[in-house]
Formats: structure tokens, sequence, C-alpha cells
């Protein structure tokens, strides 16, 4: 991944009113759902009520690379200026832009959040980014609006307005500037953000966190959604990112390159090639999950997204998924319970749970077809319960009623799959590594 220039003038430079150590970021999320005292059946609704809404804000519409409709999950908090401000962003692989609602918001224009807006005029560290400054030509989220640089980002979930700025983020204790969006108007659906300020985009575009660090690599443990204790996933950037050690087995899988990367180069696609269920390899050509052109400057593939809750197949892999854990299953295999709508597929459990039950997926990566490529997925990270006695299966079609290219096309690797695995993205090397891992007790 090219380094950007912007990190060398906001980085350990003449920017920062302070020194850094460099010694890299580490950030504790939170789940959306866990301060809400939600029932395991009100943590699934709401789960899959975001998944489709991610779907739906990845289709149509969308004028800037960034496809985010603000249906992530994990919720981090940190301080904006000096003096410092608190603030609340969701951590999202699949967009690029540092923003935040600002105190500048018209009450109709922006969305309710959990803790005032930021207030750069309280700030003695906020810069305005010029129109000849390198930062205003780094990314299509921003344009030039006179002498100011503006950013004017069009979503499918809608629109966000404002200006971008420099100022001093303090994640934990450490201190670094940051090119970002000080918004004053969006048209994002309603409760999109769950009540944060903003975003922190983790992807691969030039006004990321990570590329505006200078970094190569970050990584990130996600704690299971239905645990009792609340429990903080985190979050490493920089020097402090690395796998957590021990005797579980890696699998690295290399990332793919979208010969597009000036359009679409913000999401991390992968090689995909298969999928076994139990002992049974799916009957699905390995073109289903390549990185292709679908339509004129429209591209499909599979992707990993820390933003979308549950995983989107293509359509021809999950329509032979669902039929071989129909015939796995067999009498197991139960209607849906009174009042629960949108699963395909259900069995009889005790208390919800499914691993006894389900047999593992697993997810195979590139052509060589080694086992140091291919990742387990234990029942538990593709089944949910949605009540006492019943789990169904959190993987969806990607052509739901009113898909349109390329979300239609495309498989989506979601965050629920991702939980209690220590992922490393290592962008030096051009290389995603999985550890199964005890999130809860990193």
């Amino acid at each position: 991944m090219e380094r950007p220039l912007l990190w060398l003038a906001l980085l350990c430079a003449s920017l920062m009113p302070f020194p850094t150590n460099c010694a890299g970021i580490h950030l504790e999320l939170t789940h959306v759902d866990a301060k809400e005292k939600c029932t395991v059946e009100e943590r699934l609704r709401r789960a899959t009520e975001r998944t489709h809404r991610r779907l739906a804000s990845m289709m149509g519409g969308v004028t800037a690379p960034v496809h985010w409709a603000g249906a992530t999950q994990y919720i981090a908090e940190y301080l904006i200026g000096d003096p410092p401000q608190r603030a609340e962003a969701i951590i999202d692989t699949g967009s690029n832009l540092v923003w935040t609602q600002c105190s500048l918001c018209r009450r109709t224009s922006c969305f309710h959040q959990n803790l005032p807006y930021y207030d750069p005029s309280q700030s003695s560290s906020v810069r305005a980014v010029a129109c000849d400054d390198s930062a205003c030509h780094f990314g299509s989220e921003t344009q030039c609006n006179g002498k100011a640089c503006a950013v004017n980002t069009s979503y499918g979930a809608g629109d966000i307005l404002g200006l971008l700025g420099t100022e001093t983020f303090t994640f934990g204790s450490e201190n670094v500037s940051l090119a970002f969006g000080c918004i004053d108007s969006n048209e994002l659906t309603p409760g999109s953000l769950n009540n944060a300020s903003g975003i922190i985009g983790l992807g691969r575009g030039n006004l990321s966190l990570v590329s505006q660090l200078g970094d190569t690599k970050f990584s990130y443990c996600l704690t299971p959604y239905f645990s009792d204790a609340v429990n903080t996933s985190h979050l490493f950037v920089g020097a402090s990112a690395d796998l957590s050690g021990g005797g579980a087995p890696v699998t690295s899988v290399p990332f793919v390159k979208n010969p597009n990367d000036d359009l679409y180069g913000t999401f991390y696609f992968l090689p995909l090639a298969g999928i076994t269920v139990g002992e049974a390899k799916l009957d699905v050509p390995a073109a289903a999950f390549d990185l292709r052109e679908v339509a004129p400057g429209r591209w499909a593939g599979t992707f990993i997204d820390s933003g979308a809750p549950f995983m989107r197949l293509v359509d021809v892999a999950y329509q032979a998924l669902r039929a071989e854990l129909a015939r796995q299953l067999g009498d197991s295999v139960v209607p849906l319970p009174a009042g629960v709508e949108g699963f395909d597929l259900c069995v009889a459990v005790a208390q919800g749970d499914a691993s006894k039950l389900v047999p593992p997926l697993v997810l195979h990566f590139g052509s060589g077809g080694g086992a140091s490529s291919d990742l387990v997925v234990p029942p538990e990270n593709y089944w949910a319960p949605v009540d006492e006695a019943t789990a169904c299966m959190v993987v969806f079609s990607a052509a739901r009623p009113n898909a349109t290219l390329p979300m239609n096309e495309t498989t989506v690797i979601g965050n629920y799959m991702q939980q209690n695995m220590h992922l490393l993205y290592d962008l030096g090397n051009g290389v995603l590594s999985f550890q199964q891992a005890d999130c809860s007790s990193m």
C-alpha cells in the first residue's frame, strides 16, 4: 500500500503541538448494543436490520469510493482538540474518512448523538485545510469550495457536508494530528450511527486513519455479540498491532489488488475460492467469488468488512450452502418461530446453542488449496439464537429484492463471522491473517 505524503505533514512534524513516540495506537471498542441491555432476540433483530441497511447503502447512487451506511457495530471513544473534547466513532474498514459532527450543525441538519457536538471554537489546535493544501487532494471525499477545502461526500444512505481541517486526536495515551471532516450537515438514514459522533475510517484510501499515520498494519479482536458480560473489543494500529501468539493456528490470505484502485480502492478484497460445510465441498465455481467487473466501472468480488454484521454470499453460493445444510441437518430443521422473520434455515436446539448440531464452515482462500489458507468458522460464528429453543443461520443471499449491481454479485464477510478472532491487516506485505482468540481476555 502506498504511503501518502500526508502523514509526513501531519504526524511527528510541525503541525503537531507536542511530540509523539509513534509507538502505535490501542483503542477499546464497545459493541453498539452493549449499553442498551438488549435481550438476545433484540440484538439479533437489530444486527439483521443493520446487515440489510448496510447492503442497501452500497447500491446505486454512490458517487464516491466510500460505500458506507452506518450499519456498523463497534464504537471507540477518543478525545479531540486542545483542551480535549469527548467523542465516539464507529470503526469501519469499509470507509476512509475520519469525521465527526460539529457544533456548526443546524438542529435539523444533523443527527442525535450521545455526547455534545465537537466545538472547534473551543480548541486551540484546530486548523482549516486550504484548497491548495495537499490534504485536500488525497481523496474524492473532498473538494475545493472557494478558499476552503470542503467535505462533500455521497453515500448510498445519504450525504455528509462540512469542512476539512486538521486537529489533535487523543487515542488512549497517544496524541496525533489528523485531517478530518468537521461535519455540519448530513442526510443519512436515521439511526445509522447508533448515536455515535462520527466515523473513523480504516479503509485503503489516503484519508483513512491508517494511511494518515503512515502505518502499514493494524489489528482488532471482536468480543462475541451474545456474551452476558460487557467486554470491550480491541483495535491496535501501528507498532502495537500483532497477533496474540500462543498455539492457535494462523490463516494468512493475500489481499486482491483491484485494477480500478482509484475508484474502488477502499475495500479489502480477498481471494475466496470455495466453501466446505461439514465434509461437503459446495459445488460453486471459484469465479463466483472472484473480483470482476460486472458492469462498466462496477466491480464485484469478496471483501471483509468490520462494519457489516452478517455474511452476505453471492446467490449461487448461498443456495448451495442452504441446500447442503438442510440435507445434513435433516429432521432437526424447524420452521421459524411465530413473530420471527427474515431467516431461511433454523434448527431446534437447547438454550439456542447450535454448536453441537451444526457443522463448521470452512472458507478456502487462494488457488493452492493448502490448509494454511483455510479459515474454519465455528457454528456460533454463522448461526445465532432467535429464542431459547431455536437457532437460525445468519448468512444471507446478496441477491435480495431490489438488490442492484455490484452488491448483488458481491460476497461480504461481516463482523459476526469475525467474533473471537484476532485479525492482522499487514498492508506492507499485502496479507490478512486470522487467529482464533479469546478477545475478552486481551
